[in-house]
């Protein structure tokens, strides 16, 4: 700019020490207030939380879209609809919600109260009926959800899924993924499956996950030794 602009010829030495001086400290505040920037945004795992919340409310048919149907052990009555704060995995607060039953939601909101305390990272939390009640596809999203009228995936005679009554729920399905006959679901879940490696979100015994659920006396799937299923906590222990 030329209004800053001086010849190198019209200094003295002094000026030049000076100006030498001044674009120094300029720099170094520059770099300083970048480094400040920088860490605020890279922070945001230890930033202050808003405190947690939580809200029911009763849950209609057309709500539960395809994940329940006429036949199933319950009506949308015994059902409930949660709004829950969560930390995800950028460290940011969130509300996500999901379906249980009536008779589990003040457990449940226990749980993700602790969870929420302890700043337990989950990636989504949304019902099922946002993928059309398809139990894959909320997998593969590493969705944490509740509620779904399904059978059990086991082999022998056809049986409701814990699921089916609202009273189970799968958490970070990626990061804690259903292992049967060796093969891990969803797809993305391979890279879990060796669980010494812990990482956030997983679930461990003696972890943050583990002990909120425990507290509330539900069971985890992941002690079942021939299919274990990580990402299941239910409060029957099927």
């Amino acid at each position: 700019m030329e209004k800053y602009s001086v010849a190198m010829s019209d200094m003295s030495p002094r000026t030049s020490t000076q100006r030498a001086r001044v674009l120094r400290g300029a720099l170094c505040a520059t770099v300083l207030a970048g480094s400040v920037l920088i860490g605020t945004s890279s922070g945001a795992a230890n930033s202050p939380l808003s405190p947690f919340t939580s809200s029911v409310s009763s849950v209609s048919a057309a709500q539960l879209g395809r994940t329940w149907h006429a036949s199933c052990p319950v009506g949308p009555s015994q059902l409930r609809l949660l709004h829950l704060r969560y930390v995800g995995f950028d460290g940011r607060s969130r509300v996500g919600t999901m379906v249980v039953n009536a008779s589990v939601v003040t457990g449940v909101v226990r749980v993700f109260a602790t969870l929420y305390a302890k700043r337990f990272p989950i990636h989504l939390m949304v019902p099922e009926s946002n993928f059309q009640g398809k139990d894959p596809a909320s997998m593969a999203a590493d969705n944490t959800s509740g509620f779904n009228c399904r059978y059990a995936v086991t082999t022998g005679p056809k049986q409701w899924s814990v699921h089916a009554y609202g009273e189970a729920i799968d958490v970070n399905p990626v990061q804690n993924p259903y292992v049967f006959n060796g093969v891990a679901q969803p797809v993305a879940g391979n890279a879990y499956v060796t669980r010494s490696d812990v990482r956030p979100g997983m679930a461990e015994p003696g972890g943050v996950l583990n002990d909120a659920f425990a507290s509330v006396g539900w069971f985890w799937g992941g002690r079942w030794s021939a299919s274990p299923d990580y990402q299941h906590f239910s409060s029957t222990g099927g």
